[in-house]
């Protein structure tokens, strides 16, 4: 019994020996396959998605204007900035005051974060107002940044029969101005004016950009034109026609006056024609828009890694010195808007009372 014990023990011994025999020698065969999956997933995972890539901002408004130069700008040293220096293209998709370009990237472009938005800073008056072209939402956009605050201004031919805002109250025949459409800063500022004041203008609608209307005023095919101000003062024809006295400043927008722009504010005339609250709070509505001039947003669905990529980027470029000087010659003046910040100001000025709304689809949707 006891040998058959023995003989017993030393074959399980055996056996198993082998069997570890058999375990190491398939252990070191296929160690170096282990190796190589081990290393494989870092060096994946350690592979910027933008390397190779090309990001594509939307800009929608015409080349040459002031949106398109901010989008160039930002285009020539954002990529530094993005792991994988990816290259950026500016693509101009004009039309409705920008409506189409965001109803492009919302709707039709890939939310991967290759293609993002430079819109007028007054298309959310677009969304307000329910117009049935809107297929965007910009709650649901992914705001990136912004790279200036803006007021606007309306202005006219020096040589046209309406010297002031005053006159053109109540005029028969009213005076003709050129516009992007229903976003476009000539179209808010005199439906503003005319819901607050009484000074009802008629509208040229259709123009491109800022470049093709003021090529109507000088052709007389328009007499006046509405900007933000910093467009004004940064570029040809407008800095010419400031020195030539081509024309006069109407109004501005902003609640403290821009001492370059010799007119009165939106504010200060409410003041003095005594504009009731409920109008009040349909022009600060209508004027939220000069806190984001030159915004950035990405698509609903962006990877939200891609999204604090962007914002990172953006954020870092417009402090960029090298951005700043580039800028500065062109007289653009950086006011840095953080994505955060302008996601949580959207939520509030996208959500306004029913009167309101009620007025805003009244001024903007085209019957």
């Amino acid at each position: 019994m006891n040998n058959f014990r023995v003989s017993g023990s030393k074959g399980l011994r055996v056996a198993m020996f082998k069997n570890i025999e058999r375990v190491l020698t398939l252990a070191f065969r296929l160690a170096p396959l282990a190796f190589f999956l081990l290393t494989l997933k870092p060096a994946l995972a350690q592979e910027p998605f933008y390397k190779g890539k090309t990001i594509k901002i939307v800009v929608g408004l015409s080349a040459g204007g002031g949106y398109d130069r901010a989008a160039r700008i930002l285009a020539r040293h954002m990529g530094k900035y993005i792991p994988g220096n990816p290259e950026i293209i500016v693509q101009n998709m004009t039309g409705a005051g920008s409506v189409i370009a965001a109803n492009f990237v919302y709707g039709v472009a890939k939310p991967d974060g290759l293609t993002v938005l430079m819109p007028h800073n007054n298309i959310y008056l677009s969304q307000l107002s329910g117009d049935k072209e809107v297929k965007f939402d910009l709650l649901k956009m992914n705001w990136i940044g912004s790279l200036e605050n803006d007021d606007m201004m309306i202005f006219m031919r020096a040589d046209a029969p309406f010297k002031s805002i005053k006159e053109i109250i109540g005029a028969k025949e009213p005076p003709k101005c050129g516009t992007t459409g229903v976003g476009g800063s000539d179209y808010v500022m005199s439906k503003i004016l005319e819901e607050t004041v009484g000074a009802k203008v008629n509208h040229v609608v259709g123009y491109p950009g800022s470049s093709e209307i003021a090529l109507a005023m000088e052709r007389g095919e328009v007499i006046c034109q509405g900007l933000t101000i910093s467009t004004f003062f940064s570029r040809e024809p407008f800095l010419t026609w400031k020195k030539n006295a081509f024309v006069r400043f109407l109004a501005q927008s902003g609640r403290k006056s821009d001492e370059r722009v010799d007119g009165p504010t939106i504010f200060e005339l409410m003041d003095e024609f005594k504009t009731p609250a409920n109008k009040r709070r349909l022009a600060e509505a209508m004027l939220a828009g000069g806190s984001w001039a030159r915004s950035m947003l990405a698509a609903p669905g962006t990877p939200p890694d891609r999204v604090q990529i962007l914002r990172e980027a953006y954020e870092k470029a417009a402090k960029d010195p090298e951005l700043l000087k580039e800028a500065k010659k062109l007289r653009i003046e950086v006011t840095v808007g953080k994505g955060t910040e302008l996601q949580a100001k959207a939520k509030d000025v996208l959500t306004q009372p029913p009167e309101v709304l009620e007025q805003i689809n009244k001024l903007f949707v085209v019957k």
